[in-house]
């Protein structure tokens, strides 16, 4: 039986965010590429994702840098 509950991703979840990105866009983004992204767009990518609760106001730069390294890492492992 599957846990139909997801908890809620925050700012805070930076392995969370980034494995839904890899989820999101698969190997569409490679290593340089993901660390070339505009914060403007990765922002807005966030946002959207399922089960996000955090807000554009709660979004800092290195809450940002740090989903970028660990998306990388996500990119990585699954090469």
């Amino acid at each position: 039986m599957s846990n139909l509950y997801e908890p809620p991703i925050k700012w805070s979840d930076h392995e969370d965010i980034a494995m839904a990105l890899y989820e999101k866009f698969g190997d569409e983004f490679g290593e340089s590429k993901i660390y070339r992204i505009r914060f403007t767009d990765l922002l807005e990518w966030i946002l959207t994702l399922p089960n996000f609760e955090g807000t554009r106001e709660q979004a800092t730069e290195g809450h940002l840098e740090q989903i970028q390294a660990a998306w990388v890492y996500e990119w990585r492992d699954n090469q």
